[in-house]
């Protein structure tokens, strides 16, 4: 069956392909929702952050002998401790100034990270295996379904769902806010808002490594991964309203699918619809789809 000419077996693909790239944006976005907006931090080191767990995942398998599903969580732990040290040693003293500064320091941390791990791994990419219980694909009779791309928005979708109920509907994500609009009031009722803070600082970026060892068997793991995505996600958090945990995850998923449909019908402009799409947004609603108007 065909729809405008193209094959039905093509758009659902270049459907799944979305899904998969927008659970890539998802995971990324939402660590970059929840740092800026309990933080109030513009994180750009997140996709260098990224490429550490997809690196970190590879490295485990290569010099350790650690299989995947080890390092998909021991690799976001690395991060996130990594991310706590970033976190209590530079970070901290720029909550209280302009968004440039932590946006400037967080940049040239990510040109750190990447020059340390081209010097080492140079540019050329490392191959990573799909694990062997997730190898081969399933046939739906209309197509057939990679077992691993499956996985990954499986595992993606499930991830982001249980952070958005924990900081939105629990006490835990309600202290969290407390804490970063009145840290004051918080820790008159004994709560330790600086541990809070930068424990938040640590879980975000290690959604990011957990997003890269996600992506490890699905790319070539390159120390510049992460800055090939990191603008499009920064797009994603933009058109979901910049702190905004639900508008990030659904527009990160919605951005995939437009993307992969883009691919269909007109090719040329799959690297650039996402940037559309925020203008377009930006002209009608300047805060976002989800964000909060001041």
């Amino acid at each position: 069956m065909d729809i405008f000419g193209i094959p039905m077996q093509a758009m659902l693909s270049q459907l799944l392909l979305g899904l998969v790239n927008g659970s890539f944006y998802a995971m990324l976005s939402l660590g970059l929702a929840v740092i800026f907006g309990l933080l109030n931090v513009i994180n750009f080191a997140h996709g260098a952050l990224y490429m550490m767990g997809a690196f970190f995942a590879w490295m485990g398998m290569q010099y350790f002998g650690l299989n995947y599903w080890v390092m998909l969580l021991l690799s976001p732990l690395l991060v996130g401790a990594i991310g706590i040290v970033i976190e209590r040693t530079m970070l901290r003293w720029l909550y209280q100034l302009d968004h440039l500064y932590g946006l400037l320091l967080t940049f040239g941390i990510t040109l750190l990270a990447e020059g340390i791990f081209r010097s080492f791994y140079g540019v050329s990419g490392q191959s990573y295996p799909v694990p062997e219980a997730l190898a081969g694909g399933t046939d739906l009779g209309f197509m057939y379904m990679p077992n691993y791309r499956a996985w990954v928005v499986l595992a993606s979708l499930a991830v982001c769902f249980a952070t958005w109920f924990v900081i939105e509907k629990t006490k835990l994500g309600a202290y969290l806010r407390a804490g970063t609009e009145n840290p004051r009031l918080v820790e008159a009722f004994g709560i330790n808002v600086p541990l809070m803070v930068t424990l938040t600082y640590g879980f975000g970026v290690a959604l990011a490594a957990f997003a890269g060892v996600l992506a490890a068997p699905v790319i070539q793991v390159t120390p510049l991964m992460g800055s090939n995505l990191i603008i499009i996600v920064f797009a994603v958090v933009v058109i979901g309203g910049m702190g905004s945990i639900l508008g990030s995850i659904l527009t990160g998923l919605g951005l995939g699918v437009i993307e992969g449909m883009t691919r269909v019908f007109y090719p040329e402009a799959s690297a650039t619809v996402v940037f559309v799409v925020m203008a377009i947004v930006l002209v009608i609603r300047p805060a976002g789809l989800f964000g909060k108007e001041k």
